[in-house]
């Protein structure tokens, strides 16, 4: 057997995408759902790699170590606000819909992804989710933080949504695929302090928001708000399959929260030591 032959037997990586949890309708039946839009299926598959759904559960330590073992990747998906709880803050009247069990589940399973250095991908409200994880906090609503609307049409990633944006000096992990120049948004919430270890990858223009955040400490670890599941030329989800297809450090430790600052849900942020 050829050396590209035993690469093609290899199995593909598994890719596991954190659900939605909502109402949803399908044949006969209307009922709460967990949820992953076919887009980011696709994107992964066309990557290379076996998506796997994850939905939102109650977590013990265990099921915790558990998860992160068991997947190759993660990748934290577009959805509703998170609770401003998680990072320490209390909710306004801007505040939309939350579902704090997603928000549990998701936090859990990043600030564990962390500390096993699992490569890690969030997209939009995942960039929001993995700044929160490690400390930092969101603006609540953008207009009324001076920023512009960036959810300019509910309901669409198309042209009316698409922005410029400018990036900063410095790398990309490894394997990352270009930030493109262009992108979409769809959110009214975004990155306000960035979490512990981050560095700001890329605004948008012309308000200077943070658009991206990556975390150097990490393998792979890239939190992106716009949304490339519906950018056929942007390859971000590639380069998170890429990343999951290395072998594991052998020095990578249990799942324990990550060392920085971490918003307790029901209290103010706390130094958490590993």
């Amino acid at each position: 057997m050829s050396g590209s032959e035993a690469l093609d037997r290899r199995p593909r990586p598994l890719i596991g995408i954190c659900a939605a949890w909502d109402r949803a309708a399908w044949s006969f039946w209307d009922q709460d759902a967990a949820l992953v839009a076919g887009t980011y299926l696709d994107c992964v598959r066309r990557a290379g790699g076996l998506p796997l759904m994850l939905a939102p559960e109650p977590l013990g330590e265990s099921d915790v170590e558990s998860l992160i073992a068991r997947v190759d990747g993660l990748l934290l998906i577009g959805g509703a606000d998170l609770d401003p709880a998680c990072y320490g803050e209390a909710a306004t009247a801007r505040t939309e819909a939350t579902f704090p069990l997603r928000d549990e589940f998701e936090l859990a399973l990043v600030r564990a992804a962390f500390a096993a250095d699992l490569p890690l991908l969030g997209i939009c409200r995942g960039l929001q989710i993995m700044n929160a994880a490690t400390g930092g906090t969101l603006h609540q609503h953008l207009t009324d933080a001076g920023f512009a609307e960036h959810r300019a049409l509910p309901g669409s990633l198309g042209e009316p949504t698409m922005h410029a944006l400018a990036v900063e000096p410095g790398p990309l992990p490894a394997a990352a695929a270009p930030v493109p120049g262009m992108v979409n948004s769809h959110h009214h919430q975004g990155v306000d302090r960035v979490g512990a270890d981050g560095e700001v990858v890329a605004r948008s223009l012309p308000d200077q928001l943070v658009e991206a955040v990556r975390w150097p400490r990490q393998r792979y670890a890239l939190g992106v708000q716009w949304h490339p599941e519906a950018l056929e030329m942007d390859a971000t989800i590639g380069g998170l399959v890429a990343a999951a297809k290395e072998p594991r450090p052998e020095a990578a430790g249990p799942a324990v929260p990550y060392a920085g600052m971490v918003g307790k849900r029901n209290g103010p942020m706390e130094e958490v030591e590993l």
